[in-house]
């Protein structure tokens, strides 16, 4: 009985790796890490074969309470602020997949992979 919880941490610690998503994109010898700049992006990758661009507004509510629990006398403070999003696309050719590299204000911050390349 004691070898059952020993095979269920063991297959836990096997799936955690799994479970941290890190955002990288790899071109050839060469890896994009997230929070890299699009210069590096170019730099080791080369120009992407399309680009996507738009602009996000994001709204922050932030609620100032009492301390005793009660809602007299909130009051709450309105944030905007709005982010550069540019989606790029990688071609790497007929046998491996399209990327798409996401960039937020000039860092990556996701890779998400498209159908085959062309």
């Amino acid at each position: 009985m004691r070898t059952l919880p020993a095979a269920l941490a063991f297959v836990a610690c096997l799936a955690l790796p799994s479970l941290a998503h890190a955002a990288s994109l790899r071109c050839g010898n060469k890896l994009v890490s997230e929070g890299a700049s699009q210069a590096d992006a170019v730099a080791k990758c080369g120009q992407p074969v399309s680009t996507e661009t738009k602009r996000e507004r994001v709204t922050t509510k932030s609620r100032d309470g009492r301390r005793d629990g009660s809602r007299r006398g909130d009051s709450s403070t309105e944030y905007s602020t709005s982010s550069t999003v540019e989606e790029w696309t990688y071609n790497f050719g007929p046998n491996r997949l399209l990327q798409v590299a996401i960039f937020r204000d000039g860092l990556l911050v996701d890779v998400r992979s498209g159908g085959y390349g062309y």
